[in-house]
C-alpha cells in the first residue's frame, strides 16, 4: 500500500527528472517570487529584439549620413546574423556549464557596447563591424533567456515559455514605435538608447535569475545536440520554420502598402496588431496545448500558418481579409512558436543551453535563408508565388515534426503503464 502511494505521489516533469510530487510542485515558490525569477529571461529576449527591431526606423536615417542606399545599411543585419550564428556555437556549452546568469550579463555588456557603438559610428565599416559586436550579444540573451526556462518545472514551465516567446513580439509592441518617434524628432542615433535602456535593466535584475547549471555533462554543445536524432529533425525543422515566418513578416508590411493601398501609418498599426495576436497566442496557448501531444500541435500550426501565408498572398481585394488573415496568422504563429520551444527544450533535459543555442542559431539562419530565396522568388513570381513556396516550406516542416520524440509524452505512457 505505501508503495502505491509513493508510485501515485512522485512524478517526472516533463525534462526526463525526478521531481517532486504533484502538491509540492504546484506550491513550488508564490506568485511573486515565479515572476521575479522569469522578467530577466523575458527582459533579456525583448532585449535581443530590441537589438533588430531598432534598424527598421532607422535604415533611411542612417543611409543618408553615410551617403549610401538602404539595400546597403541592410547588411548590418546579415552582418549580425552571421555573427550570431557564429556565437552560437561557442556559447551552447558554456550555457550548460556555467549556468544562464553569466551569459546574461555578458550578452547586457555586448548589447549595450554594440548600441553605443552603433550611435557613434561615423563611416559605414564602422557601423556593420559594431553589428557584429551586437550579434555576439544577441545570441547570448536570446539563447540564456530561453535556457533559463529549463528551471522551471511542471505547468510553471509552460508558464514561462509563454510569456519569454512572447517577449518577441513586445520588442515590436513598444520599441519600434519609440524608436521611430525618437528617429523623427532626435536623430537615428538616439534610437540606440532604447535596446540600450532595455540591455541595463537585464543587468540589474539579472541576480533574480535562475542559476541552475546543466544537470548532465555528456554532451559537447551543438556537436551533442546534433548527434541526436529526434533533437536534429527538431532544428532542421525550426530552420524550415523560421525560414518561412522570417520571410512573411519581411514582406508583409510592403503587401499591405501595395495590396491594399495603406500609408506607412496605418501599415505600421497593423503590425502591431499582429505582434499583439503574436503575444497574447503564446502567453494562452503555452498552458492551453500543454498536455497535447506537442509535435501534433506544432504540425497543424505550420499547415495552418501555410495556408494562411498562401491565402494572404493570393488575395489583394478586400483590406478587411487581409487583416483578419495576418491577425491570424499571428495567432498561429505565437502556439507554433511556444510549443515548438517547449518541445525543443525537452529534447535533451542535460542541455537546455545547448538545444537554445541551437535554437539561436536555427532562427538566424532561418532568417537569412529567407531574405535570399524570399526575395529571389518575390522579384521573380511575384506575392502569389512567394506564398505557394513558404506554404510548401510549412509542409515539409511539418513532416520533419511529427518524427520529432517527446519525452512528456513518452514519461507519460510510463506513468500510465505503472
Amino acid at each position: 500500500m505505501a508503495t502505491q502511494h509513493l508510485i501515485e505521489e512522485r512524478k517526472f516533469d516533463e525534462s526526463g527528472i525526478m521531481s517532486a510530487s504533484g502538491h509540492e510542485l504546484r506550491g513550488r515558490g508564490s506568485a511573486p517570487a515565479r515572476v521575479r525569477r522569469l522578467l530577466p529571461l523575458v527582459l533579456a529576449t525583448m532585449t535581443s529584439q530590441a537589438l533588430l527591431v531598432v534598424l527598421a526606423p532607422t535604415i533611411v536615417g542612417v543611409g543618408q549620413d553615410f551617403g549610401v542606399s538602404v539595400g546597403v545599411v541592410g547588411q548590418a543585419r546579415t552582418v549580425l546574423a552571421g555573427a550570431a550564428i557564429a556565437a552560437s556555437l561557442g556559447i551552447a556549452p558554456l550555457l550548460d556549464r556555467l549556468g544562464v546568469r553569466p551569459l546574461l550579463f555578458a550578452g547586457a555588456l555586448l548589447a549595450i557596447a554594440g548600441s553605443a557603438g552603433a550611435a557613434l559610428s561615423s563611416t559605414l565599416p564602422i557601423f556593420l563591424f559594431v553589428h557584429a559586436v551586437t550579434g555576439v550579444g544577441f545570441a547570448c540573451l536570446l539563447s540564456a533567456g530561453f535556457a533559463g526556462v529549463a528551471s522551471f518545472r511542471g505547468e510553471d514551465r509552460a508558464w514561462a515559455m509563454g510569456y519569454v516567446v512572447g517577449a518577441n513580439a513586445l520588442a515590436w509592441i513598444v520599441v519600434n514605435p519609440l524608436a521611430g518617434v525618437l528617429t523623427e524628432v532626435l536623430s537615428w542615433r538616439a534610437t540606440h538608447a532604447v535596446p540600450a535602456a532595455l540591455a541595463l535593466s537585464v543587468l540589474v535584475g539579472i541576480r533574480a535569475a535562475p542559476d541552475e547549471r546543466a544537470t548532465s555533462t555528456g554532451g559537447t554543445g551543438l556537436r551533442g545536440v546534433l548527434a541526436d536524432p529526434s533533437a536534429r529533425r527538431w532544428i532542421l525543422a525550426e530552420v524550415i520554420s523560421f525560414y518561412a515566418w522570417g520571410t512573411y513578416l519581411t514582406f508583409i508590411g510592403a503587401y499591405f502598402v501595395q495590396a491594399y493601398a495603406l500609408g506607412e501609418s496605418a501599415t505600421g498599426i497593423v503590425l502591431a496588431l499582429g505582434a499583439a495576436a503574436f503575444f497574447v497566442a503564446s502567453v494562452r496557448g503555452a498552458l492551453l496545448f500543454d498536455r497535447l501531444p506537442r509535435p501534433r500541435v506544432v504540425a497543424v500550426a505550420v499547415i495552418v500558418m501555410g495556408a494562411l501565408i498562401a491565402l494572404q498572398f493570393s488575395t489583394d481585394g478586400d483590406v478587411w481579409i487581409g487583416l483578419l488573415t495576418f491577425l491570424l496568422s499571428g495567432a498561429v504563429g505565437g502556439i507554433r512558436s511556444s510549443v515548438a520551444s517547449a518541445l525543443g527544450l525537452a529534447q535533451l533535459p542535460g542541455q537546455p543551453g545547448a538545444m537554445m543555442a541551437a535554437r539561436t542559431a536555427a532562427i538566424q539562419t532561418g532568417y537569412l535563408l529567407g531574405g535570399l530565396i524570399g526575395g529571389a522568388t518575390l522579384a521573380l513570381g511575384g506575392y502569389a508565388a512567394l506564398g505557394i513556396v513558404l506554404a510548401t516550406g510549412l509542409v515539409l516542416c511539418a513532416t520533419l515534426i511529427m518524427r520529432v520524440t517527446d519525452p512528456l509524452a513518452r514519461q507519460d505512457g510510463e506513468d500510465a503503464r505503472t
